[in-house]
């Protein structure tokens, strides 16, 4: 027996190392289909960014004014107010979002869930103009609800960045429904009873057990929510136009040409930064999610 194992692993490792070209040959349209729809795109974005084109004679010269003038004046304060919006309606639909994912799993009601899973995926993919008319039909100046309870009074205003953060969390708590209810039915009975067993109450078997299990999942969620938000164009410009300093709506009155002529270089570094940033929020993402995979196996 002893004999036959040092064969058996030579075996194998030739079997391994034979099947290894394969497999890359087997993703080479994945990669050819990533490189063309994610690489060119970014190298071209990345190339206008920190390039100028001298009109007069054509020759092009890297340059960091782009990048300079993306991070100053009403360019830098758009950025910011998307990172703003984008953190807060994360932040509440994710918060929201778990609790109504928990409280479809603690129901036990096959009803119930099938119903909140449907509803969520109507719901999270439902945004643009049609959402933004929706709401401007419903809550807005004249709306249906605006003149019934009187919400002019009340303070309300559905064209500013509290409204905007209203309408987005409208599609981002189904969303977080979505992608935490799987997490939530990872967590094992078995260790809350053992929580219980030990003399744990509900509080702490959630501090102590249920969030770390889930944080991993849950900021993944937070990630997904606040990218979601972060890239949202067709539902704020159609909703408050410029009067919420949005980077998504800069960018495209640069490339537009509505406020300023010849920024279409201004408005890819812009984008530049929402992929730094985009890149940044995973980087912290990824880490705890390997962390915490082997929990909900």
């Amino acid at each position: 027996m002893s004999s036959a194992t040092p064969t058996e692993g030579t075996a194998g490792g030739t079997r391994r190392r034979r099947r290894g070209p394969r497999t890359w040959l087997a993703a080479l349209p994945l990669i050819a289909f990533t490189a063309l729809a994610f690489g060119l795109p970014l190298g071209a974005l990345l190339f206008g960014a920190v390039t100028r084109t001298d009109p007069a004679t054509g020759a092009t010269a890297l340059t960091g004014e782009h990048l300079s003038r993306s991070l100053q004046g009403p360019y830098l304060g758009s950025l910011l107010g998307s990172v703003q919006l984008s953190a807060l309606t994360a932040l509440i639909g994710s918060v929201l979002g778990v609790l109504i994912a928990q409280a479809v799993v603690t129901s036990r009601s096959q009803a119930l869930r099938s119903a909140v899973l449907t509803a969520s995926g109507v719901l999270a993919n439902f945004g643009g103009v049609p959402l933004a008319f929706a709401f401007i039909a419903t809550v807005g100046i004249s709306g249906v609800v605006t003149q019934l309870a009187d919400l002019t009074s009340l303070g309300w205003n559905l064209y500013s960045f509290g409204g905007l953060a209203v309408v987005y969390l409208y599609f981002l708590i189904p969303l977080m429904v979505l992608v935490i209810l799987p997490a939530l039915d990872g967590l094992r009975p078995q260790w809350r009873e053992a929580a219980q067993n030990a003399g744990a109450g509900g509080w702490q078997y959630w501090r102590h057990v249920g969030i770390p299990v889930l944080a991993p999942s849950l900021l993944g969620g937070f990630v997904l929510l606040f990218g979601s938000a972060f890239a949202a164009h067709a539902t704020a410009a159609a909703l408050v136009g410029g009067s919420v300093p949005l980077v998504t709506l800069k960018i495209a009155d640069a490339l537009s040409g509505n406020v300023m002529v010849g920024q279409e270089n201004v408005a890819l570094a812009l984008g530049l930064d929402m992929i730094l940033i985009a890149g940044l929020v995973m980087a912290i993402y990824l880490p705890l999610q390997r962390r915490s995979a082997r929990w909900l196996r």
